[in-house]
């Protein structure tokens, strides 16, 4: 139950204001990883093994582990022949020549517009290109991606980065992005890019996903009204903690919480509005119980604040497309 700390309610007593940003919560990749974590299992038993977290979030990872999910670093942590999952953040091609040589029984839960970037960085790596990715150095999808052609890729995160580079790098240069990016920090950076090598060759899609784009569009519509934002997420969660800043960036204070059970009411004193949202790998559940959470510090009216449908559907990997269907994350969805 919420502590019900005067401080946290509306000083005049009236109805806190909750603006639901739409979409939020999960996407097509994430409900696709975690159905065929769900489906190896029902299909296979326990133990199904996990390379790294299936998505980026505490709360589904506890849920799967749960049911017989057992997450492992590195593939040393698998028994010769077991069944393993690689993440929706996607591998380098070490790892699958890794996993072919004990030989593992492999389900790929890559995000198929993960898979995509992967292709474009064998492409451009094949015909010469230097390849600047762009993204953050340690993360999963970064490392993947890397993977794929170490020897003509260059990792920038920043603006300053990228006018550090070697002008005369190669004849052609060409750029990726992580998916999971924020909008407006990278246009600055491949603005910087385009300065820097005004031949560059520029993809004929950008890299940074729908989902992570449409999150941080829905925010922006509700940020000019809140006084506070929560964004559920976890801590590891790329676009999550770029909701955060993207909030942060524009001027209103925002927080990260895993749970309802994470919010603080010193944050609540004289908020009258609060935007709430989830980021791409956050359950819907987990939001709906922020909701219920807040109404504990007094009485509020919640409204959806919805910019785009999202209908996005990515097929389920052979290895698991005949078992029995599974809601993906329980019975939220």
């Amino acid at each position: 139950m919420a502590d019900v700390n005067s401080d946290a309610h509306v000083p005049d007593g009236t109805a806190r204001r909750i603006l639901l940003a739409g979409p939020r919560s999960f996407c097509a990749g994430v409900e696709r990883a975690i159905e065929i974590v769900e489906r190896a299992l029902d299909s296979r038993g326990a133990p199904v093994y996990v390379r790294k977290q299936i998505v980026h979030n505490v709360s589904v990872v506890g849920d799967l582990a749960a049911r017989g999910a057992v997450f492992v670093e590195e593939l040393d942590e698998v028994p010769d022949g077991a069944t393993v999952v690689f993440s929706a953040h996607g591998v380098s091609p070490a790892v699958r020549e890794e996993a072919e040589r004990r030989r593992l029984d492999v389900i790929d839960g890559t995000c198929p517009l993960v898979a995509k970037v992967h292709a474009k960085a064998r492409r451009y790596a094949a015909r010469g290109d230097t390849v600047v990715l762009v993204g953050h150095a340690g993360h999963e999808e970064v490392e993947g991606t890397l993977g794929e052609a170490p020897e003509s890729m260059v990792l920038v995160s920043t603006p300053e980065e990228v006018r550090a580079l070697p002008a005369d790098a190669a004849p052609q240069v060409s750029y990726l992005t992580q998916t999971t990016l924020g909008v407006d920090d990278t246009a600055e950076v491949l603005g910087a890019l385009r300065e820097r090598f005004p031949l560059l060759y520029e993809p004929p899609s950008e890299d940074i996903c729908y989902a992570t784009t449409n999150r941080q569009n829905a925010l922006k519509a509700i940020i000019p009204e809140a006084d506070l934002v929560l964004v559920v997420g976890s801590a590891n969660s790329s676009n999550s903690v770029r909701l955060v800043e993207l909030s942060r960036a524009q001027g209103t204070p925002a927080e990260l919480i895993d749970t309802a059970a994470d919010i603080r009411p010193e944050w609540l004193t004289s908020v009258r509005t609060i935007g709430l949202t989830g980021g791409a790998s956050a359950p819907p559940a987990l939001v709906e119980e922020v909701v219920t959470a807040l109404s504990g510090y007094g009485p509020v009216s919640v409204e959806e604040r919805e910019i785009t449908r999202e209908t996005v559907h990515f097929e389920l990997p052979s290895a698991v497309r005949g078992s029995a269907q599974q809601p993906a994350g329980g019975p939220s969805s």
